[in-house]
């Protein structure tokens, strides 16, 4: 391996495991962890019914492509979650949201393979004002599935400066769902990953 695809690869490594919390193996064989992902305001702008589909670009979008992927998995943080529904929702680079149009534009739905895993093709959403402070940027999820609760969450960015005055994005709990940006092939694609663990019912 050249030097560049393990420094790459130890990257990544380092990356999956500082957001996704721990795991450990009990005497009785069983796994524990504190994986668990964490909720977060539903917001005024979710739509039911949306597309499934991963792809949720479109001619004359603006804004910087992102590649969204991860898996949904039990609350041991390793059983693969198949066939759950996992639903995003997102303003647009002006931070407006689609709540109208039968385009369903920034709105998704897809459900994961039997590894648990889903994509998104999208932009990286804009931002708005919520009273004086600029909402960061955020993309909002809804998963289900059958085995597990339902989660209403969102995902934030590393870096973005409006985080710390955000009354959700800087309390604690949100601190695993900020999250890096980084290249995820030789195009530079860029990608996040977020790994969701749901809580039994």
């Amino acid at each position: 391996m050249d030097r560049k695809k393990f420094l790459l690869s130890y990257s990544l490594l380092a990356l999956s495991f500082s957001t996704f919390g721990s795991v450990v193996k009990k005497l009785d064989g069983n796994y524990v962890g504190d994986c668990e992902t964490t909720n977060d305001i539903l917001g005024p702008f979710y739509r039911p019914n949306a597309p499934l589909r991963t792809d949720l670009t479109f001619e004359g979008l603006t804004g910087n492509q992102l590649m969204i992927k991860g898996k949904v998995l039990g609350a041991d943080c390793r059983t693969p979650l198949q066939g759950a529904l996992v639903e995003i929702w997102h303003c647009d680079t002006q931070g407006e949201y689609d709540n109208d149009s039968k385009a369903f534009r920034h709105r998704a739905g897809w459900k994961t393979n039997n590894q648990g895993e889903y994509a998104f093709k999208t932009i990286i959403p804009g931002k708005y004002l919520n009273g004086d402070l600029y909402r960061p940027s955020h993309i909002h999820f809804r998963v289900t599935h059958k085995s597990g609760r339902e989660l209403i969450s969102q995902i934030y960015f590393n870096g973005d400066p409006h985080i710390p005055a955000d009354p959700w994005a800087s309390q604690g709990k949100a601190k695993h769902r900020i999250l890096n940006i980084y290249p995820d092939d030789v195009n530079s694609t860029l990608a996040i990953n977020f790994d969701i663990s749901l809580r039994n019912k």
